[in-house]
């Protein structure tokens, strides 16, 4: 259950990253409220998470969730790069994590 909770705060993380780049600034309401709120429910489910797992290892996981996501989303609803270096390297943040897991 721990890391179900961990990898839905990376989703969160997902949220509040694209809520960020759409609050413009801060100068959209809407926007702005959805990246509060999903910040706050991440950083609540990676405390949680933590309670049962290393900090070292969350904080990476719910990190690389949020940063690899955070990338994806920018390629395919954003028009961002999808560069061959830039997947390769996409790639070595989910390997880290699933290595991570193993571990």
């Amino acid at each position: 259950m721990t890391w179900i909770l961990l990898f839905v705060a990376g989703l969160f993380e997902i949220g509040f990253a694209i809520g960020l780049k759409y609050s413009e600034g801060f100068s959209r309401l809407w926007p702005t409220l959805g990246m509060v709120l999903a910040g706050a429910l991440s950083f609540y489910l990676l405390s949680t998470a933590m309670k049962s797992l290393p900090a070292g290892t969350a904080y990476a996981v719910w990190t690389g969730i949020g940063a690899a996501g955070t990338a994806v989303v920018g390629i395919l609803l954003l028009g961002e790069s999808a560069s061959p270096l830039r997947i390769a390297s996409l790639a070595l943040i989910v390997a880290g994590v699933i290595g991570l897991r193993l571990a």
